[in-house]
C-alpha cells in the first residue's frame, strides 16, 4: 500500500471512528462500532506478542523455500535476534537465535507442560558465536505459539509468546496480499483519544445541565458547613467549605483531605479535579439542595485501579456566614497579618537605628 492510500485509510478510519463516538454521544444510546473498538482497544492492550486483527497463515499458503522472518518475543529476555524460516509440503520449521547463553531448552508449549513432558521431547540448544540457537516447529504465522525456555542459571522454565510475523516474508512467497496491521492498530489507538475527548464533553454538558438550588443572597463567597458520611471514612472534605453565589444560585467548593479523587459524579454530571499542582483535590459542584443528604460519587486512584465510592453530603443553610471562617481563608489571614508585622518590625527598626544615628 503506498503512502497515499495509507494516509487515506487512516484518516477515513479515525473520521469513522470520530463519528461513531460523536453520534454516540448525541444520542446517548450504546453503539454497537464504539463498543467494539473499545472491545478492539482492550484487545490491544493485553497483546503479549504481534499485531491486532492477524489471522494464522499457515505452511501451505506459502511457497516452499527458505526465508529470513522477523520474531516478536513476549518477552525482552527471550529476544530473537535472527530467524531462518524453511517451508517445505506445507510444514514449516524455524531456526532461531537468541544473544545469549541463558537458555539451554525450550519447548512448544507452557512452562507447565514442559515441565510434565518427556526430557526427550526438549529441544536442546546449539552454540553458535557464543549465542544460542534453536530449531522450532513452526504450525501458523501471525498467531501467538507458546514457547517455554528453561533458564540454565535459575534452573526453571519460562512461558514465552512468540510470533513469526509474515509481513516481513518477500511478497512473492505469499499468494496474497496482507492487511496493514500497523495501520489498522494506530486507527484503533486514535480511538481512545476521539473517544475519550467526545466522552469527557459529553460528562461536562450532563453536569452544566445539575440546577443548583436558588438563594436569596447577593452574588459572592461565602462559607458554609457541610456533613459527609460513606466511605471507609479515611478520607473527609474540609467543613466549613466556600459557598459560591453565582446568579442567585449556590456552589460549593469542596477540598479533600486526599489527592487521589480525579471525579465526582451528581445527578449524572461528573465534576472533574480542579487541582493541578498536586495538593488536596478539589471540586467545584451545584449544591442541589438545602438541609437535605445529596447522593455523590467519588473516584479515587488511592488503591491503584480506580474505584467509585458513594458519599452523602449535606449543606446547612443556617451555618452560612463569612468566607473568612473557613479555615483555608483563616490561614490566609494570618500569613497576610504575619507579614504585615514582619514587614512592620523592619520599618520600626529601620526608623530606630536611624534615630540612634542621628
Amino acid at each position: 500500500m503506498n503512502l497515499i492510500k495509507r494516509v487515506f485509510v487512516c484518516l477515513t478510519l479515525t473520521a469513522c471512528i470520530a463519528f461513531s463516538a460523536v453520534t454516540a454521544a448525541e444520542t446517548e444510546e450504546p453503539d454497537p462500532m464504539a463498543q467494539r473498538l473499545a472491545d478492539a482497544q482492550t484487545a490491544i492492550d493485553l497483546m503479549q506478542a504481534g499485531r491486532y486483527g492477524m489471522v494464522p497463515i499457515y505452511g501451505m499458503d506459502i511457497a516452499d523455500g527458505t526465508y529470513e522472518i522477523h520474531v516478536d518475543s513476549s518477552s525482552p529476555y527471550f529476544r530473537i535476534s535472527k530467524c531462518i524460516l524453511t517451508v517445505k509440503d506445507g510444514e514449516m520449521t524455524a531456526r532461531f537465535t537468541i544473544p545469549s547463553m541463558s537458555y539451554r531448552y525450550v519447548y512448544p508449549g507452557t512452562k507447565k507442560q514442559a515441565s510434565d513432558a518427556d526430557p526427550s521431547t526438549w529441544i536442546e540448544f546449539e552454540e553458535e558465536d557464543h549465542q544460542t540457537t534453536f530449531t522450532f516447529p513452526v504450525p501458523a504465522l501471525n498467531t501467538q505459539l507458546e514457547c517455554a525456555a528453561y533458564s540454565k542459571g535459575r534452573r526453571r522454565w519460562y512461558s514465552r509468546k512468540l510470533v513469526f510475523e509474515a509481513a516481513s516474508l518477500p511478497k512473492e512467497a505469499l499468494s496474497f496480499e496482507l492487511p496493514d496491521y500497523e495501520l489498522i492498530e494506530q486507527a484503533i489507538r486514535s480511538y481512545e483519544v476521539v473517544g475519550s475527548e467526545v466522552l469527557r464533553k459529553q460528562r461536562e454538558a450532563a453536569a452544566a445541565a445539575v440546577q443548583a438550588v436558588n438563594l436569596e443572597m447577593d452574588d459572592g463567597e461565602y462559607s458554609i458547613e457541610v456533613n459527609m458520611t460513606g466511605g471507609s471514612g479515611r478520607a473527609s472534605i474540609s467543613s466549613p467549605t466556600l459557598l459560591i453565589i453565582r446568579g442567585g444560585k449556590a456552589f460549593a467548593r469542596l477540598i479533600w483531605s486526599s489527592v487521589y479523587y480525579d471525579y465526582m459524579i451528581l445527578e449524572g454530571g461528573y465534576f472533574y479535579n480542579l487541582t493541578d499542582d498536586g495538593g488536596p483535590s478539589c471540586f467545584e459542584i451545584p449544591i442541589t439542595k438545602m438541609d437535605e443528604p445529596i447522593q455523590v460519587i467519588a473516584d479515587t486512584t488511592a488503591m491503584g485501579e480506580p474505584v467509585e465510592i458513594q458519599y452523602t453530603l449535606t449543606f446547612y443553610a443556617e451555618t452560612v456566614g463569612e468566607k473568612g471562617q473557613i479555615p483555608q481563608e483563616s490561614a490566609k489571614l494570618v500569613l497576610m497579618i504575619a507579614a504585615a508585622i514582619i514587614a512592620g518590625g523592619g520599618v520600626l527598626d529601620h526608623i530606630v537605628k536611624k534615630k540612634r544615628g542621628g
